[in-house]
């Protein structure tokens, strides 16, 4: 799952890696969380001999909000949508047929439990620095009083062989190359970008332990990203539960 991430990037820096153009400044983040403004880049459809760019970013409310909520208050907060089934479920499939995104980040953080607690917090980033794309989708809620409201969820899929140990999910990361073909929504259907959702090479990110200041939301500056001592993971036991073994 995604449920923290941060855009430590500047303006300049996410204009060039998306082709954006004529984004305002914006400060450092570096504990976003669900409910929370968060940038998404969309395509920007083209009139005839227009020679503006192709895409331009949002601000949306982290939290999906399906357009046919009645009720949004009793719904669950989607800031994560599965990438296996978001084509096929009514709440995401209008969605990820015509509201396809791309979420800068700078990287985002996971945890490894035992048993139901947090046991050690991990910044989890590009290898190399730089940005990467998370895949998202947006929805424009209508509330009964009539105000419209730009949410967002970021997609998520099987961990690769670096965030495996940690958790069994991590976000969908589509690469620069393939930033096109995924908000094409207009040319292409669900079935033709599905080759996207999948698990990020191994080689592209690095996870870095940090302390468990990530924790509280409150704590939203550059020490949260600070290296710590990883915590020992708990011995696995051989055989069966409540089973002697000789080691």
């Amino acid at each position: 799952m995604c449920g923290r991430f941060s855009l430590k990037a500047s303006a300049e820096e996410v204009e060039r890696f998306f082709g954006l153009v004529g984004l305002d400044d914006f400060p450092a983040r570096y504990n976003i969380a669900p409910t929370q403004p968060i940038l998404m880049v969309v395509a920007d459809p083209q009139p005839e001999g227009s020679n503006r760019p192709d895409r331009c970013a949002l601000l949306v409310r982290w939290g999906f909000l399906p357009s046919w909520a009645k009720e949004p208050a009793k719904l669950p907060l989607l800031f994560n949508a599965r990438c296996e089934t978001a084509a096929s479920k009514n709440t995401f499939r209008a969605a990820m047929r015509y509201r396809r995104t791309l979420v800068p980040a700078s990287g985002f953080y996971e945890w490894r439990r035992e048993g139901k607690n947090k046991a050690q917090a991990y910044w989890v980033k590009p290898r190399y620095g730089g940005l990467i794309a998370l895949a998202g989708l947006m929805e424009t809620y209508l509330a009964p009083n009539g105000s419209e409201i730009d949410t967002g969820t970021i997609l998520t899929t099987d961990a690769n062989e670096t965030l495996a140990p940690i958790h069994a999910r991590m976000p969908v990361i589509i690469a620069p190359r393939d930033f096109e073909r995924w908000l094409d929504c207009r040319g292409r259907e669900p079935r033709e970008v599905a080759d996207l959702l999948k698990p990020a090479d191994p080689g592209l990110l690095e996870a870095v332990p940090v302390s468990d200041r990530v924790n509280r939301v409150a704590n939203a500056g550059p020490e949260i990203q600070e290296p710590v001592e990883e915590r020992p993971r708990p011995a696995r036991r051989l055989g069966r539960p409540g089973q002697m073994t000789l080691l």
